[in-house]
């Protein structure tokens, strides 16, 4: 027979994300939601909210599973905070100066050396793909307004 032990901070974690949740939804009823071709201000943070409560309930029922003993916490993955988290960052900072091509390009790039198993090359053909797929989805098929290229690349 297994065991079960109660794992306290996948449950404060779970608690958190359905606080978040409720916290969205309840702002997002005060204002138009709209379809889901016409969206409107309080559509987003109804999707966002019961993304957050989903995800809440999934690791608060991973709080509660089978020991069959403890684990020890794995050392810090630390490339990956430095790839990881400023690529979001720079793709805010320059899409408007850069333009959407070169940024995302960039920061699939920067993104994509996370990894110890990436290869530079790899990492190159990644984010040319990315890039592409990107630019035909957003820019042509949705045919979102924004500049390809930036004032910053005109010469």
């Amino acid at each position: 027979m297994k065991s079960y032990s109660f794992d306290r901070t996948d449950a404060a974690a779970g608690v958190v994300f359905i606080l978040f949740g409720l916290f969205f939804g309840v702002q997002s009823f005060g204002m138009e939601l709209g379809t889901a071709f016409r969206m409107g201000p309080g559509f987003f943070p109804l999707v966002l909210a019961v993304v957050l409560i989903l995800f809440g309930g999934l690791i608060l029922l991973n709080a509660l599973k089978a020991s069959p003993g403890a684990e020890a916490p794995g050392a810090i993955a630390w490339r990956g905070l430095l790839f990881i988290l400023p690529a979001p960052v720079f793709f805010g900072l320059t899409v408007r100066g850069l333009g959407f091509v070169p940024s995302i390009f960039v920061t699939t790039l920067i993104a994509g050396l996370a990894s110890l198993k990436m290869k530079p090359l790899n990492a190159l053909a990644l984010a040319l793909a990315v890039t592409i797929f990107s630019t035909l989805v957003f820019s042509y098929a949705l045919g979102l307004p924004f500049r390809r290229f930036g004032p910053w690349l005109s010469f």
